[in-house]
């Protein structure tokens, strides 16, 4: 499977100490780089259940970056609302990690209202990812069909009884009848209604 190779990496932005989560890495400096454009399963913390394949998106993550050194490349928008940098993240390979994790089925793609420079190149391997049913796209409950609305505007969707898609303009509104249209077209669940794959 052949991933996205720019060129070979000759700048280095540091060395991975930690890896978080799937989407979440520390470098050896204390910077805490959040991957750009990706959402990967939540591991559940304080006795909370960790979402499907969280596990496996870690453990995919530690063994690409673990230990490695990687290089950033930066979008428009730098930091997140927890102050964590956004980043695409690159391999000595030239290969973007971002890019592997939705390749291989361990996220899914997160659009943000400022855009994103990689947006196409993800989308393209998440829906390769959801035609082939691989990691978070086994479950087959993502062929179930339920309707859910869309926001132009932020690029999220909601259950039907979501007070925050129940609150959509109509000219934002997009009416999705399965979960797999609505991450076909790069929609991100809500985080409140949580309508999950």
């Amino acid at each position: 499977m052949a991933f996205i190779c720019l060129a070979p990496v000759n700048n280095f932005s540091g060395m991975v100490r930690f890896v978080y989560d799937g989407d979440t890495i520390i470098l050896t400096d204390g910077q805490k780089i959040r991957y750009m454009g990706i959402d990967a399963p939540e591991i559940g913390h304080d006795g909370n259940e960790s979402e499907f394949m969280a596990l496996s998106s870690l453990k995919l993550n530690r063994k690409l970056v673990s230990g490695k050194r990687v290089a950033l490349e930066y979008d428009s928008q730098k930091t997140d609302k927890y102050g964590r940098s956004l980043a695409y993240v690159f391999l000595e390979t030239g290969d973007m990690v971002n890019a592997i994790l939705i390749r291989k089925g361990m996220a899914h793609v997160l659009l943000t209202s400022h855009g994103l420079k990689y947006k196409d190149l993800l989308l393209e391997y998440q829906r390769k990812a959801i035609t082939e049913k691989i990691g978070i796209w086994s479950n087959q409950e993502i062929t179930e069909h339920k309707i859910y609305s869309g926001n132009l505007n932020s690029c999220r969707f909601h259950r039907s009884d979501c007070p925050f898609g129940k609150q959509i303009s109509r000219k934002n509104l997009v009416i999705f009848k399965s979960l797999k249209d609505a991450f076909w077209e790069g929609f991100s669940p809500c985080k409140h209604c949580k309508p999950q794959v």
